[in-house]
């Protein structure tokens, strides 16, 4: 008995399904070509996921033909990217050349790049989860920008996601994040096909998923079986072949595909107590249809996924959980080791004949008059995007024209540069918007949100505004400049990020900052990290930090945080020892926001009072901004009264008052001591570099600061890893001891954990003697 649904469906259908299979033969030969036909001299494999991309090409086909509007956004899971391409390319955006190039020296990425493919993908992806969650902050910033500047436009943010990538913390985190839950343009449709890199996965997950899913508040539509299965499930024996199949393990499911038509009839029934009703059930249909059947899973369904697209409840967050086979309408279909498999050279000629295609002209398109192009041509129109005026990135003050006195914290003197920018530059204060997980007023942000207020998408009740002794006021309304998020560092770190992309999605430049306690910088770095890789520019604030933080323990003690700016591409890092220092080098990192050529910024903050007047900030105007100038170059001497010294300090951050206090002691030995104040040793670095023709950064700062006639032995001294600084006894080939934190700290006043590091001044007058003995 023949399947009706085997039959050919709607014209529509018929012609969705041609272009689907040619763009299975694209995405598979893409990768082909980049193995086995562009020459490769180096013998290193080059890789590409054919199977990978199979599973996702009727999901993608279906959205880019039918669904997708041009203001949607979609994050392509890593794996998928020549999935992409070939849409791409059918579609008219990307020229058949580049077909050729993928993951060649300036060719097509490894995984979709939103800066370096030749058509800008939405997202960057390739970091497995954090790719997956950039739409949800993408969300969140174009509302944003909406609110705000009333040009973020509409339009879902949809991201394609393997299933495996659902293993990641950084998922979960997202999805459950308080404000999520709101953000009905957000969809996911997870590519369900149980197989990880080396397996199948042996246990049936989805249950599990639509259960983790649903209680976040999100709507969970599951699409596990297409037409031809749902015919036979109608017959008589249906809900017995439903139930075999349902209750199967994934890995006895994928070896049935593995098997030839009559092994298939006597393997699908079981033995369990359905399996009369299943084999009478089977009998009569003829073996292509049930091979078809078997493998008829929704997400390889046009029709199915259709339905479930059509239910998306655009008032809160969807995900699409749709069953597909890994390697589907490949020769690796559902073999457990198909990840990074290549087709034979015989099993792609195999595909071509099955397809009707020539593997001698791979890149063949549609004939122009045929219904595949018209069909191409209309959705190229639908989603072509209008270009957008860009907005130039607001001025920004050098200088704010205070100079702090008394005792004062750089943590402190973030919240209060933000409000005197406010004031002093409003057109640049409004573009300001700070983001914290649950931590504002712990660094010093009360004063900011008590001013700028939280944003929120509509105005709610401050339910506590009557209350006297409420300090934080949390007034909620969509002209708010804070954004508060839960604990989740990850998902700071993806808002700023996405926050600070608007000036490249929208032309809309936002001036994004990050808060966020010190210690936990390295767990929030590598989504920062992808962030700056796709583009977004933002700035984050450790604070508080170091061994500092005494009184809070090893645990809360950050040691290896220094050098993250050092290490980190596109980002400035800055570690101020005054408050003036942070606020010239504030200023400096957001007047680098929001350009082609700008750069995100990591700021170490301290809560240690120190005295202001050791600044020794010039009174003349003159004097200041040449101070200002090396501030934000990396580094100024602070200390070089004498002809003839005999020592250099340099010190960095809430070290400073110490090493200050061995400069005057060994002056007292008859040693004078040059100090200079490190604020940016990636800076400093990129100078030495520069020096050596090895970087295209400014030099005129290392001749500023260690000047030859000045070169003595040096001390170097930071609450952070040594090594941080160690490389500036090469400016001058100067013999060094360097001074910080290797090893977990413990709770104790600061002055016993000061020595217990080596930081307070008997160790740094010590280090200094025993060089110029």
């Amino acid at each position: 008995m023949t399947l009706t649904a085997a039959q050919p469906g709607s014209t529509t259908d018929q012609v969705l399904r041609e272009i689907e299979q040619r763009v299975l033969w694209l995405a598979t030969v893409i990768v082909d070509h980049a193995n086995r036909v562009r020459p490769n001299p180096s013998g290193l494999k080059v890789g590409g996921h054919q199977a990978s991309s199979a599973s996702m090409v009727t999901i993608m086909t279906s959205l880019w033909l039918e669904q997708l509007q041009a203001e949607d956004r979609v994050s392509v899971k890593p794996h998928a990217s020549p999935v992409l391409h070939a849409l791409e390319y059918l579609l008219g955006q990307l020229d058949a050349a580049h077909l050729t190039t993928l993951r060649e020296f300036g060719g097509l990425q490894s995984y979709p790049s939103r800066l370096k493919d030749p058509v800008p993908a939405d997202y960057s992806t390739g970091s497995v989860g954090i790719g997956a969650t950039a739409p949800i902050w993408g969300a969140i910033a174009r509302r944003y920008v909406n609110t705000q500047l009333g040009a973020g436009g509409t339009g879902r943010q949809w991201s394609l996601v393997g299933d495996a990538e659902l293993d990641e913390g950084a998922v979960w985190e997202a999805v459950v994040d308080p404000m999520v839950a709101e953000l009905g343009e957000v969809v996911w449709v997870v590519d369900l096909n149980r197989q990880s890199l080396d397996r199948v996965v042996p246990t049936m997950g989805a249950t599990r998923l639509q259960g983790m899913f649903a209680a976040a508040g999100w709507q969970v539509l599951t699409v596990k079986y297409g037409r031809l299965l749902e015919e036979l499930f109608a017959r008589p024996g249906g809900a017995a072949l439903r139930a075999r199949i349902d209750e199967m393990s994934n890995p006895e499911y994928q070896r049935l595909l593995r098997h030839d038509p009559a092994d298939l009839r006597r393997l699908l029934p079981g033995d369990g107590p359905g399996a009369a009703d299943v084999d009478a059930l089977i009998a009569d249909v003829p073996d292509a249809d049930l091979a078809a059947a078997v493998r008829n899973l929704g997400g390889h369904d046009l029709a199915a996924l259709r339905d479930a697209f059509a239910q998306i409840d655009d008032t809160r967050p969807t995900v699409v959980l749709a069953y597909t086979l890994k390697g589907y309408g490949l020769a690796t279909e559902g073999h457990p080791q198909n990840h990074s498999a290549l087709l034979t050279e015989a099993q792609l000629h195999a595909l071509a004949d099955r397809l009707g295609l020539d593997p001698a002209d791979p890149w063949a398109g549609f004939p122009a008059d045929g219904a595949p192009a018209r069909l191409l041509a209309g959705a190229a129109q639908r989603l072509r995007r209008e270009a957008y005026e860009a907005q130039a990135a607001p001025e920004i003050p050098g200088d704010l024209g205070r100079t702090p006195s008394g005792t004062a914290t750089t943590q402190a003197a973030l919240g209060r540069t933000l409000l005197d920018l406010n004031r002093a530059a409003p057109e640049a204060g409004r573009r300001v918007v700070t983001v914290s997980p649950d931590v504002s007023s712990s660094t010093n942000l009360g004063g900011w949100v008590n001013k700028v207020g939280v944003w929120s998408h509509e105005d709610r009740r401050n339910w506590f505004a009557d209350d006297a002794e409420t300090i934080l006021h949390w007034r909620e309304r969509p002209s708010g400049q804070h954004i508060e998020l839960g604990i989740a560092e990850t998902n700071l770190v993806g808002a700023i990020g996405e926050l600070g992309a608007t000036w490249s999605r929208w032309g809309q430049p936002l001036l994004p900052i990050g808060v966020l306690y010190d210690p936990f910088v390295e767990r929030a770095l590598e989504p920062w990290s992808f962030g700056i890789y796709a583009g977004g520019q933002s700035i984050l604030v450790g604070t508080p930090s170091g061994v500092t933080l005494a009184a809070e323990g090893g645990a809360h003690q950050s040691i290896t945080t220094p050098s993250v700016g050092l290490e980190q591409p596109g980002c400035v890092t800055y570690e101020p020892a005054f408050a003036l220092d942070t606020e010239w080098c504030l200023l400096a990192s957001l007047a680098r926001l929001g350009r082609p050529d700008g750069s995100s910024a990591y700021l170490r903050l301290s809560t240690r009072p120190v005295d202001q007047s050791l600044a020794s900030v010039p009174p003349d105007p003159a004097a200041r901004g040449r101070r200002r100038r090396h501030v934000v170059a990396g580094a100024y001497s602070l200390r070089h009264d004498v002809s003839d010294p005999g020592v250099t300090l340099v010190a960095m951050g809430a070290v400073v008052p110490e090493v200050l206090a061995a400069a005057d002691r060994l002056g007292d030995l008859g040693i004078a001591a040059d100090v200079v104040v490190v604020t940016s040793p990636g800076l400093l670095f990129r100078a030495l570099q520069a020096r050596r023709g090895l970087d295209d950064a400014a030099t005129w700062v290392l001749d500023a600061v260690f000047p030859a006639d000045r070169a003595r032995p040096m001390v170097t001294v930071l609450d952070g890893h040594p090594h941080t600084l160690a490389f500036l006894a090469g400016v001058r080939g100067v013999p060094a001891a360097h001074l910080g934190v290797t090893q977990f700290g413990q709770s104790g006043d600061l002055a016993s954990v000061y020595a217990l590091h080596g930081l307070d001044t008997d160790t740094v007058i010590g280090a200094a003697l025993d060089l110029v003995d």
